[in-house]
């Protein structure tokens, strides 16, 4: 059972994955030169992240922002803004590419290019996001190698923990506290519902409610261009203000809650 500052029962992290035009372009880079997918990306950049940013400011809150490093390159200014706010910067690929479908020596150069762009904005890299919240058989030494803190990709626990016979902290995530499986729209089938705030709502609420009761860690992730339509945004405030309202409960960074693994 992990102790939780302030006597708190458990915690909470509030994530964003920004992603912007990377996410389509990463693993094909054939979409590079197709404007209107694309522009769903450059919505994150352009319009969705500095609502968020507000949001936080309102909110007084410290989040964690996954950055692939060529989303930094392609907006130096969003990531300016970011690190300016005080919010914890990590890594979340250079490219948005699987590490499963990386050898190991194009997996650290992603590694390390991604963290070198990163640090370019004069923040401390220390966690580390998949693209695909999957790992290679090499993922785990090469973040141990290049002295990662943790990691935040796998769903087996609900409480932070560390790799066994190693130094690095898995802070579990879930997909039912993920906003794309509830508000992305599939193209590609045309079958995928796009759900309500309300249907997200109470998700995200007993899903949060229950993981407290178990004295655990709750990972929210976000994506700007996802979550930060003009629809969801106030049910993401709503939302936050509930969680901080709760009593018992720290709501902190992601890095924050890797530092109190045992």
């Amino acid at each position: 059972m992990t102790d939780w500052p302030n006597d708190a029962r458990a915690a909470v992290a509030f994530t964003f994955d920004f992603d912007a035009e990377e996410v389509w372009i990463g693993e094909d880079p054939a979409n590079a030169d197709r404007p209107g997918i694309l522009s769903q990306g450059t919505y994150g950049a352009k319009v969705a992240v500095p609502l968020v940013l507000e949001l936080l400011r309102r909110r007084e809150l410290r989040a964690t922002f996954f950055i692939p490093g060529r989303v930094a390159e392609r907006h130096t200014g969003r990531v300016d803004e970011i690190a300016a706010a005080g919010h914890e910067i990590a890594h979340h690929g250079y490219t948005h590419t699987s590490p499963t479908k990386l050898s190991r020596e194009e997996e650290e150069a992603e590694l390390v290019k991604g963290r070198e762009v990163l640090e370019g904005f004069g923040v401390e890299v220390r966690g580390y996001r998949s693209p695909s919240w999957d790992f290679s058989e090499h993922t785990l030494s090469l973040l141990e190698t290049h002295g990662f803190a943790y990691s935040s990709n796998l769903m087996d626990d609900i409480r932070p923990y560390r790799h066994n016979g190693s130094s690095l902290v898995e802070v579990p995530i879930q997909w039912i506290l993920d906003d794309a499986p509830h508000f992305w729209f599939d193209p590609s089938t045309w079958t995928k519902k796009i759900s309500t705030v309300e249907e997200v709502r109470s998700i995200w609420e007993h899903e949060v409610l229950g993981i407290i009761d178990l004295g655990g860690a709750a990972i929210l992730t976000c994506h700007p261009q996802i979550i930060a339509r003009p629809g969801r945004v106030g049910f993401l405030e709503e939302f936050i203000a509930f969680v901080q309202g709760l009593d018992e409960v720290w709501v902190a960074t992601t890095g924050e809650i890797a530092e109190l693994a045992t």
